[in-house]
Protein backbone atom coordinates (compact mmCIF):
# COMPACT_ATOMS: atom_id res chain seq x y z
CA UNK A 1 0.00 0.00 0.00
CA UNK A 2 1.42 3.32 -0.85
CA UNK A 3 -1.17 5.44 -0.30
CA UNK A 4 -4.37 5.36 2.36
CA UNK A 5 -6.99 5.07 0.71
CA UNK A 6 -9.68 7.99 1.89
CA UNK A 7 -12.00 7.76 4.52
CA UNK A 8 -14.65 9.97 3.15
CA UNK A 9 -14.67 12.86 0.72
CA UNK A 10 -15.40 15.50 3.89
CA UNK A 11 -13.21 16.62 7.09
CA UNK A 12 -14.38 15.00 10.58
CA UNK A 13 -15.52 17.99 12.67
CA UNK A 14 -14.08 16.91 15.95
CA UNK A 15 -14.10 18.56 19.64
CA UNK A 16 -10.81 18.63 21.21
CA UNK A 17 -9.56 19.17 24.83
CA UNK A 18 -6.92 21.73 25.57
CA UNK A 19 -3.56 20.52 26.50
CA UNK A 20 -5.13 16.40 25.41
CA UNK A 21 -2.81 14.46 23.09
CA UNK A 22 -4.96 13.00 19.82
CA UNK A 23 -3.35 10.52 17.31
CA UNK A 24 -5.03 10.84 13.96
CA UNK A 25 -5.28 7.94 12.26
CA UNK A 26 -2.59 7.77 8.99
CA UNK A 27 -3.41 4.47 7.44
CA UNK A 28 -6.84 5.14 6.95
CA UNK A 29 -7.76 1.72 8.54
CA UNK A 30 -8.58 2.71 11.99
CA UNK A 31 -12.48 1.63 12.91
CA UNK A 32 -12.24 4.39 15.00
CA UNK A 33 -11.88 7.38 12.19
CA UNK A 34 -10.68 9.87 12.24
CA UNK A 35 -8.38 9.02 15.62
CA UNK A 36 -5.57 5.82 15.32
CA UNK A 37 -6.71 2.28 16.66
CA UNK A 38 -3.35 0.58 16.12
CA UNK A 39 -4.47 -0.46 12.77
CA UNK A 40 -1.73 1.10 11.18
CA UNK A 41 0.82 -2.03 12.22
CA UNK A 42 3.03 -3.59 9.46
CA UNK A 43 1.15 -0.63 6.91
CA UNK A 44 3.96 1.44 6.54
CA UNK A 45 1.90 4.03 7.82
CA UNK A 46 1.98 5.83 11.58
CA UNK A 47 -0.56 8.29 12.98
CA UNK A 48 0.22 11.73 13.72
CA UNK A 49 0.13 13.06 16.72
CA UNK A 50 -1.15 16.60 18.20
CA UNK A 51 -1.86 18.14 21.12
CA UNK A 52 -4.88 20.54 21.09
CA UNK A 53 -4.08 23.95 21.82
CA UNK A 54 -7.27 25.04 23.23
CA UNK A 55 -10.82 23.16 23.49
CA UNK A 56 -12.38 23.78 20.21
CA UNK A 57 -13.87 21.98 17.09
CA UNK A 58 -11.12 21.49 14.73
CA UNK A 59 -11.57 19.67 10.99
CA UNK A 60 -9.56 16.77 10.76
CA UNK A 61 -8.32 15.44 7.17
CA UNK A 62 -10.55 12.60 5.65
CA UNK A 63 -9.64 12.48 1.90
CA UNK A 64 -6.08 11.88 2.89
CA UNK A 65 -4.62 14.27 0.62
CA UNK A 66 -4.13 17.46 3.08
CA UNK A 67 -0.77 18.95 3.04
CA UNK A 68 -1.49 19.67 6.78
CA UNK A 69 -1.85 16.79 7.93
CA UNK A 70 -4.04 15.87 10.54
CA UNK A 71 -6.24 19.06 9.93
CA UNK A 72 -8.30 20.07 6.82
CA UNK A 73 -6.81 22.31 4.22
CA UNK A 74 -9.56 22.05 1.49
CA UNK A 75 -7.68 19.58 -0.32
CA UNK A 76 -10.76 17.53 -0.43
CA UNK A 77 -12.35 20.13 -2.94
CA UNK A 78 -9.77 19.60 -5.38
CA UNK A 79 -9.85 17.65 -8.86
Amino acid sequence: MDKPTPTQDNPYAVDVSQGEEYYWCGCAKSAKQPFCDGSHKGTGFEPIAFTADKTEKVYLCGCMKSKNKPFCDGSHSSP
